[in-house]
């Protein structure tokens, strides 16, 4: 017997989720219906593809084999139940969107309104985290990337640049003076990142000619609260331009020294698993995003 779309994606669903549970809270089903969609497709298969243990789920060297044609397969019905939907200009399904919780927050939900508006049928899921997620694991259609990219495994477009700048509160400034210089900065509090630290690179350079890698005198994990940390009055602090658009606008934070700034721009990219069929709502999001971001949050 052959095997059945429910059942290839029910195995799939069980791999991304690491268990038979998590796959059932997301395709609606009992953990007893996944188990036995499951048994059934082993049974058809002759085969066994996942090493059950109570910890953990593993697949066997069957397993890995048949998920590629699965992930394959479905991704092939996917595209053409779409193209369907395109001819009647109809898009629609889930559409999940991973990014840095800071650029979720002040780039891309600003924007969503708009392409809600122009999308009603696709329904959006926006999911953030600090690190870099795997795709697939995660079941994530697209996710914006900032920085080098190192992921050969990703197709990318570039949506623009964002320049890094020194900032701190005219009230930090008043009471502990503006540095004039680099060197200066060794008598000030300096607000950085506890967990990414290669983001401790500010772009300028010490007396010796060597780039400034700083030690925050108070870390946190996240540039939005080191952009509250900087308004209070906390320190300085060095982020990316997108990240900071109203409070320099409304002047609650100004630049610090403007003139030492080496010129360093984020490139940031829309990324998407290379193997995977580009669906239609990935790429209506991802030409949304090329449209509103470049001069309004990035730079060309």
């Amino acid at each position: 017997m052959k095997s059945t779309l429910e059942e290839q994606k029910a195995f799939v669903t069980v791999v991304d989720s690491g268990s038979i549970t998590g796959a059932a809270e997301r395709l609606g089903m009992t953990v007893s219906g996944v188990s036995r969609t499951l048994n059934r497709l082993e049974q058809k298969l002759g085969a066994t593809l996942l090493r059950r243990t109570t910890r953990r789920l593993e697949l066997t060297e069957e397993g890995e084999t048949f998920l590629n044609h699965c992930r394959h397969i479905l991704a092939a019905v996917e595209e053409a139940e779409e193209a369907m939907l395109d001819r009647h200009n109809q898009p629609q399904g889930r559409l999940r969107v991973n990014a840095a919780p800071s650029f979720m927050q002040f780039v891309i939900v600003p924007v969503i309104s708009e392409f809600r508006s122009r999308y009603p049928g696709i329904t959006l899921e926006l999911d953030t985290h600090d690190r870099f997620v795997d795709l697939l694991e995660q079941r994530v259609d697209l996710a914006i990337r900032i920085g080098k990219l190192e992921d050969s495994s990703l197709h990318a477009r570039l949506l623009g640049y964002s320049p890094l700048r020194l900032l701190a509160s005219r009230a930090y400034l008043e009471r502990h003076g503006t540095p004039g210089s680099t060197s200066d900065l060794q008598d000030h509090s300096l607000l950085g990142f506890s967990q990414l630290d290669h983001l401790n690179r500010w772009p300028l350079c010490r007396a010796d000619g060597q780039p400034l890698h700083i030690t925050p005198t108070l870390a946190a994990s996240s540039g939005s609260t080191l952009i509250e940390l900087a308004i209070a009055g906390e320190g300085i602090v060095c982020l990316a331009d997108f990240m900071t658009i109203t409070p320099r606008y409304n002047g609650t934070l100004v630049d610090v020294l403007p003139d030492c700034i080496e010129i360093q721009t984020q490139a940031v990219n829309a990324v998407y698993y290379r193997q995977t069929t580009l669906s239609q709502r990935t790429r209506l999001f991802m030409e949304f995003l090329a449209e509103q971001l470049p001069g309004r949050y990035l730079q060309g």
